[in-house]
């Protein structure tokens, strides 16, 4: 390497030096170590520097073709210490400035997806809600109202019928009214012997199922 190479390469690891540095105090910010597993920032630490040593690599081999010389180890702890004496109190205000910045900025997208979006939708589905319940009460009353009036029509329609039938019963003579009654109470006592027997078979059965 020439004199001008070797020049570039020195700068290229002392600005990646520095970049480390601030690469680092980024991570260790935004991961929070101290607040994870140790397992956990045993593993990012280690694809954090995998990734940091991949970085480095390519900018090596775009000044110099990749060539590793050890002064190159010692630019970068150059670099990296000069970000660390000069730089990093300055980088670590901008950093959570920025930081702050866009979390106050994610708060108001989120705020504002909530206004614009949620709010509606949530009283778009309060209104159909209701018209749904007022559709249902509306529908039970007209299907009330129209029961009744069938209801009201058929007896309207029946009451000659009825009264015709009132009539002739009370001109009918009374024994054949008691055989007419006494033929009632002999349907009506059948009935109930057909129900007293309904009952006992179910019973019956519920207890040959247990």
């Amino acid at each position: 390497m020439n004199v001008s190479l070797q020049l570039y390469t020195m700068l290229a690891m002392i600005g990646m030096g520095g970049w480390l540095g601030m690469a680092w105090d980024a991570y260790s910010r935004l991961f929070k170590r101290h607040e994870r597993a140790h397992w956990l920032v045993f593993v990012n630490d280690v694809l954090f520097w995998t990734v940091q040593a991949f970085i480095v690599f390519y900018v090596l081999l775009l000044v110099n073709e990749g060539e590793l010389r050890f002064y190159l180890f010692l630019a970068l702890l150059c670099g990296y210490a000069a970000y660390q004496s000069l730089l990093r109190s300055w980088y670590v205000r901008v950093l959570e400035w920025l930081i702050g910045l866009a979390v106050r900025f994610g708060q108001a997208l989120a705020q504002l997806f909530r206004v614009m979006i949620i709010r509606p939708l949530v009283l778009l589905g309060q209104m159909a809600l209701a018209l749904l319940l007022f559709a249902w009460r509306l529908l039970l009353w007209i299907a009330r109202f129209l029961l009744l009036a069938a209801w009201k029509t058929i007896c309207l329609l029946f009451a000659p019928l009825r009264w015709t039938g009132i009539i002739i019963w009370r001109r009918v003579p009374p024994p054949r009214r008691d055989g007419v009654g006494k033929f009632f109470r002999r349907l009506k006592g059948f009935a109930g012997q057909i129900k007293n027997t309904k009952e006992k078979i179910s019973m019956w059965l519920a207890k040959w199922r247990e």
